[in-house]
């Protein structure tokens, strides 16, 4: 199964965070929260706005992206788990 987005959505894999913390405290599995970091995996065709064109997206496939905590809606493909989400959901390209 493949999946693919439309128009101003983008679909995002996770990015694992670090498991020990700058001190060198190793984080348990229980007290760790979800990444905000992620790799886009797929972009959509654009935004349609309403004098009928088409906004290009800022982001593009293997951009590697900052997004809020509860952004996106979480889907299982394959066995990995990915978000969807729209573009407007993520606040920085990561450099």
């Amino acid at each position: 199964m493949s999946i693919r987005p439309l128009h101003d959505r983008v679909i995002v894999r996770r990015l694992e965070d670090e498991t020990t913390s700058a001190g060198g405290i190793v984080i348990p599995d229980n007290a760790k929260e979800k990444p905000s970091r992620g790799e886009v995996i797929a972009v959509g065709n654009g935004k349609p706005l309403d004098n009928g064109d088409v906004r290009g997206l800022a982001v593009k496939a293997g951009d590697k992206v900052l997004f809020g905590k509860f952004a996106g809606t979480e889907v299982k493909v394959e066995g990995e788990e990915l978000l969807v989400m729209r573009e407007d959901d993520i606040m920085a390209i990561i450099e």
